[in-house]
């Protein structure tokens, strides 16, 4: 069963019955703002200063351009989630063969590595600089924000949305008087927004940017976020809600490129001019700001705003991780844990290599990180333009053909100067190794073999059809066999289930004690992080669907003559379940086990144990 998008927020946040056009754009902002905090994250830091201080304001253009691709592709994610109600990788999962999305989840969970591992290090070097912690120390320290992530979700979206808000106003702020320090040279600025490239080197900062600015789990994330909003499902309330946020997204977005432009245009202003054209680390950076600005809160500004991102970035990159897993794998694993899975996949490589060459790489590793999500760019891209062109999924509110194109072309432009470069750095490898043979014989396929995924997701959608939606989301098409032989002993029955094998045997069991004429009550809950957020508000694609497999329960029990109402509920089973057992007149709730114990209770979570001291009625627990 896949479960809903971020089910614990899901359709958390009203946008309806709002007294004022104001009141009802407001109530629409907030997911572009945690979406933009990965534009500015410390992984830019890195890919900006080194643009600033090598070519000077000559790279602002592809700053300028990939805000531009960025804007349009946030747009169609928000677009794919308001009018399907699924995240991307939910539309991935239907759309293409298990063996394909394994390897789309593979790459989007290597891009997530690689986004934590450049806030992990930039969070760490803004400790190191504020505070003077070695930056191992710093490293281990990140784990902490783990707590906070589920602090802030516990108090609900739009508190954790108001927590990000302040984290980039910090930011926005700091950079306002680093632009007075610094006071960069107009004309010269202007000048930069004309597109050039000065040699192979700018190439690879370009890439860096582009791929530090157009980030993959963004779009995974955006698709997701918008369906924490519940408005009217109309024709006219989605074109509102499209309206809505594009506005959201258009200013939160070019916020992130002031703050962007504003870290090359101090390195550029700083440094370039100053002629210290190797400046490329963090923390060189932090150095030279107080001697070269003349002021000592240069360097501390832009400190608390590198430590900013890092934590702002960090708790939307665990989303966007939770995301993937959830809609690829149809896997759901408890928030903390995910958390500390992600945090440790980047900290363990980020210890082992400053433990073996020191602190000095810290730059080269974040610079390398953003063209990892460079390269995975295209393997989210070209499935949400796909998505996105599609009239029958759309509903009618596919993208036109002048949007199309547009969207085609920044695809086309992404993945060719990623070509380019995994091209231009295999002939070297090739050139300068002493056993060529081994590369022909690993990279080369490899390589080759993404190649030809990246055709084979281009052509697909045009040849075959999307599986149909509930065949996807129920394996065992709800092809209940149920007897209703028992004896009459409780008068109101309700039934917890969850479109699995187990509920055969849980409402057999509830029949065999309450036979033919009890009353019966069907429970899901919907526990994806929207709905855990944003409670009943929460409207998505998981939600509709699991009304619709919780109405076909109702109808195939009411063909067997057997009179069956359906709640469902919204956010964590342990306590949905019991408020919603204690507020009705039940006799008895019957309950099928997940049939896993010990570690795996860690991983999944539990219900039962939680359960059964809160409810006031007994509870027949039933063995799958």
């Amino acid at each position: 069963m896949m479960g809903k998008s971020l089910e614990e927020v899901h359709e958390s946040v009203s946008t309806q019955n709002k007294t004022s056009v104001f009141r009802r754009i407001l109530a629409f902002f907030g997911p572009a703002y945690l979406i933009s905090v990965g534009y500015m994250d410390p992984g830019n830091w890195a890919t900006d200063i080194a643009g600033g201080s090598q070519f000077g304001y000559a790279l602002l253009w592809v700053l300028l351009m990939s805000n531009l691709m960025a804007l349009l592709l946030q747009s169609l994610s928000a677009r794919l989630g308001i009018v399907t109600q699924r995240d991307l990788a939910q539309a991935s999962r239907e759309t293409y063969s298990p063996f394909v999305n394994y390897i789309l989840y593979f790459l989007a969970e290597i891009a997530i590595a690689a986004c934590d591992l450049a806030e992990v290090l930039g969070m760490a070097i803004g400790i190191n600089l504020l505070f003077g912690l070695p930056l191992i120390q710093g490293v281990m320290i990140t784990v902490l924000d783990t707590f906070l992530l589920l602090f802030l979700i516990n108090k609900g979206m739009r508190k954790m949305e108001a927590f990000i808000i302040a984290l980039v106003a910090i930011i926005g702020v700091s950079f306002v008087f680093e632009m007075v320090f610094a006071q960069p040279e107009l004309p010269k600025v202007l000048a930069g927004l004309i597109p050039s490239l000065p040699n192979e080197t700018a190439l690879y900062i370009a890439i860096g940017i582009i791929g530090a600015t157009v980030m993959p789990h963004n779009l995974y994330l955006h698709s997701s976020l918008v369906q924490t909003r519940k408005f009217d499902r109309s024709k006219a309330g989605i074109k509102q809600a499209l309206k809505y946020n594009l506005i959201d997204s258009t200013i939160a977005l070019n916020l992130a490129f002031f703050v962007n432009a504003a870290i090359l245009i101090l390195a550029a202003a700083t440094f370039y001019n100053n002629g210290k054209f190797d400046v490329a680390e963090i923390q060189d950076a932090y150095r030279f700001l107080e001697p070269y600005l003349g002021t000592s809160w240069a360097p501390i500004l832009f400190a608390v705003a590198l430590i900013a991102a890092g934590q702002s970035s960090t708790i939307t990159g665990t989303l966007a991780g939770q995301i993937i897993m959830e809609g690829y794998l149809n896997l759901r694993i408890q928030p903390w844990v995910r958390r500390i899975i992600t945090r440790l996949i980047a900290i363990v490589p980020a210890v082992i290599v400053i433990s073996v060459f020191g602190e000095g790489v810290t730059g080269k590793m974040l610079i390398l990180s953003q063209v990892i999500l460079s390269l995975q760019l295209g393997f989210a891209i070209i499935p949400l333009i796909h998505f996105v062109s599609d009239k029958s999924k759309m509903k009618g509110f596919h993208i036109g053909r002048i949007t199309q194109i547009t969207a085609w072309i920044i695809a086309l432009i992404i993945v060719s100067l990623n070509a380019k470069l995994v091209f231009d750095e295999l002939t070297g490898w090739l050139a300068s190794s002493s056993n060529p043979i081994i590369l022909w014989l690993t990279v080369v396929p490899i390589c080759i073999g993404f190649l030809v995924l990246l055709l084979y997701i281009v052509f697909k959608p045009f040849i075959t059809k999307a599986k149909h939606d509930i065949l996807n989301h129920s394996p065992h098409h709800l092809a209940l066999q149920f007897n209703k032989s028992g004896a009459y002993n409780k008068k109101n029955i309700a039934i917890t289930v969850d479109f699995s094998k187990s509920d055969e045997s849980a409402i057999n069991s509830a029949f065999e004690l309450g036979g033919a004429e009890a009353n019966y009550t069907l429970i899901h809950v919907v526990e994806t992080v929207g709905a855990m957020m944003y409670g009943e508000n929460i409207e998505d694609h998981e939600t509709t669907i699991d009304e619709k497999l919780l109405q076909e329960y109702q109808e195939m029990l009411a063909e067997n003559g057997i009179k069956a109402d359906i709640q469902l509920g919204f956010g964590k089973p342990n306590k949905v379940i019991p408020k919603i057992v204690n507020e009705g007149n039940f006799d008895i709730l019957v309950m099928g086990t997940h049939g896993h114990t010990g570690f795996k209770d860690l991983l999944f979570g539990t219900t039962v144990d939680k359960l059964r001291h809160q409810i006031s009625i007994p509870l027949f627990i039933v063995k799958k």
